[in-house]
């Protein structure tokens, strides 16, 4: 019998290191061609409606910067867990608990108005993310529960929360039976950066600012070391004085809270209300973002506009080409496909191993205590 094996390599190419993304993007192209001239489409006009023509004016622009927005904002959070080899899942969950705890403001007190009202939402919004994200921090550091599991499973726990309260206790009551909370006041809603030429408004302030305080954490500062080196080798961060439990803790919160903030960004400046709905699946995207950019906080930036373009680019395809919008999220789940294979074969190689079948026991004091019984 013949099997695979991967076997870690004594030393990365650092050129291929750096071309991986670039590569992973080149072969998801391949395959979506294949997947269009499957469809009856002609690839060239496909991947024109689908990259070039979404971005072609300025108001387009403004709704790249809307997408991208929450991609990058939850896509920082998540690279410094798996920089620290923590693996927060649940980052949907997150942003869905920011919506709800900062909406509470408006949602239960709209008659409040004034400049304090929207940090107030911000803010709440990051408590709310960063505290549903402590659960499975906990969890893996009292009972070293699987945050896998435990963060993904907490996802479904909020939407359903979300869904209950726009369906009971929260719903409109001037809504027409619809599930959804009231709209929101003025002072609730998050400004828009350029109201003449489009509507990208300040939650993709908030992504670049984040990403670069975070770049400036990873590479200049202390807690950045430690996170590296909690990441690569856990034994050598104990040796360090460095505290695995307290780094589950720093990683947990501060991813959850960057996802509570662009849960609430979104909520307060697109949507302007809750609804049992309120994302398209950023949580789960922007996994793809982190690892796009290679889980450099500026790296995710340019990550957070390409994986963007491919909603924007699903919307234009529907209406002028016809195919469903699962085009969009089978784009996306190839793209993770190519990046995580790249990386792979980039830190291993598959070496072909035999299996030999063990042969009977038949040495010499075996023979010799037959012979002795005959």
């Amino acid at each position: 019998m013949m099997r695979l094996e991967l076997v870690k390599r004594p030393q990365r190419s650092a050129l291929f290191s750096a071309l991986s993304p670039f590569i992973a993007f080149a072969l998801t192209l391949i395959a979506g061609a294949i997947l269009f001239a499957l469809l009856g489409i002609d690839p060239v006009s496909a991947f024109y409606t689908y990259f070039i023509s979404p971005i072609s004016e300025v108001w387009q622009l403004h709704e790249l910067a809307i997408k991208a927005a929450p991609l990058i904002l939850i896509a920082v959070g998540l690279s410094v867990c798996y920089r620290a080899n923590i693996w927060n899942i649940g980052a949907e969950g997150q942003f869905t608990l920011g919506a709800i705890v900062g909406s509470m403001v408006p949602v239960l007190y709209p008659e409040l108005e004034g400049p304090i009202v929207l940090p107030l939402m911000l803010l709440m919004g990051m408590i709310g993310g960063g505290l549903y994200a402590a659960i499975p921090a906990y969890l893996k550091a009292r009972f070293n529960t699987n945050e896998i599991l435990t963060s993904l499973m907490l996802v479904y726990v909020s939407q359903l929360f979300l869904d209950w309260l726009v369906r009971g206790p929260w719903r409109d009551p001037q809504g027409h039976g619809f599930p959804q909370t009231v709209q929101f006041n003025d002072s609730a809603i998050l400004p828009e950066l350029m109201p003449a030429s489009g509507r990208a408004n300040w939650g993709f302030v908030f992504a670049l600012v984040a990403a670069v305080v975070v770049w400036i954490m990873m590479s200049r500062m202390l807690k950045g070391f430690e996170v590296r080196v909690l990441g690569s080798s856990p034994r050598a961060g104990r040796f360090a004085g460095f505290g695995l439990n307290r780094m589950i803790f720093f990683a947990f919160i501060l991813s959850g809270a960057l996802a509570g903030l662009a849960g609430i960004s979104v909520v307060s400046g697109e949507i302007n209300q809750l609804k049992p709905v309120i994302s398209p699946g950023y949580g789960f995207a922007a996994i793809i973002v982190a690892f796009l950019g290679r889980l450099n906080p500026l790296g995710i930036v340019a990550a957070g506009l390409v994986l963007a373009l491919t909603y924007l680019g699903g919307e234009a395809a529907q209406t002028a080409l016809g195919v469903s919008d699962k085009v969009a999220r089978v784009f996306q789940g190839m793209l993770l496909f190519f990046v995580l294979g790249c990386d792979t074969l980039i830190h291993y190689r598959i070496r072909l191993v035999g299996l030999r079948a063990k042969a009977p026991a038949t040495d010499a004091a075996t023979a010799g205590k037959l012979g002795e019984a005959h």
